[in-house]
């Protein structure tokens, strides 16, 4: 039930939200701990709990009229691997990161795009544009297909958000971004860490030899 504009709440029940646990990774339903504070007749501001009885993570929630949650902190965060990946792409790739957390979710697509950008010059891939360089790309390094087309799909992801014109500009959703961070941690894992890791397997077979 949405709240009168003409109620004058200090306190109010946000209920219960469902999320994603910054602290260990799991979805569940977090119960409220204390009482919510309704302020500027617009947000609901609270404390949730997660259900996880191993972790039982502290969130500050904010919310709005119609009780959606439209913040938490802790942010959401991505685990990953950094080792080997060179420091100028994990620094734009957490740029994309945090600005999903924060439901910039145009930033977002953007700081994707050039991490895009950072591995084809990391890379020596050449050309005109993001487009022809993802392409030449293809002549330097070995991947699977799905990964250059997953490439391809990013770059117009970025494409739409830096384009003010485009239909899409305000369309960009959280669950696109979901798979587009989980499409790049995929590609800097295959770039950077599975030759590490086949060396590391092949180093511990010679010490059973």
């Amino acid at each position: 039930m949405k709240i009168s504009a003409k109620e004058p709440l200090a306190y109010i029940d946000g209920g219960p939200i469902q999320t994603i646990c910054p602290y260990c990774g799991h979805k569940g339903t977090f119960e409220a701990i204390s009482r919510d504070r309704f302020i500027q007749n617009k947000y609901i501001c609270g404390q949730r709990l997660c259900p996880d009885q191993d972790c039982q993570g502290h969130l500050f929630v904010v919310l709005d009229r119609s009780r959606n949650l439209l913040f938490h902190y802790p942010f959401r965060s991505i685990s990953l691997n950094k080792e080997n990946i060179p420091a100028s792409i994990i620094k734009t790739f957490d740029e994309a990161v945090t600005c999903h957390a924060q439901n910039c979710f145009v930033a977002s697509a953007i700081m994707i795009r050039r991490t895009l950008e950072e591995i084809c010059k990391e890379r020596g891939a050449v050309g005109k544009d993001l487009k022809t360089r993802i392409h030449d790309l293809k002549t330097k390094i070995l991947l699977p297909q799905e990964l250059f087309d997953a490439m391809d799909e990013l770059r117009l992801l970025g494409n739409d958000a830096v384009n003010i014109e485009a239909n899409a500009f305000a369309q960009i959703s959280s669950q696109e971004l979901d798979v587009a961070i989980e499409f790049t941690m995929g590609l800097l894992k295959a770039l950077y860490q599975y030759s590490s890791l086949l060396s590391k397997m092949r180093e511990l077979k010679k010490t059973k030899t």
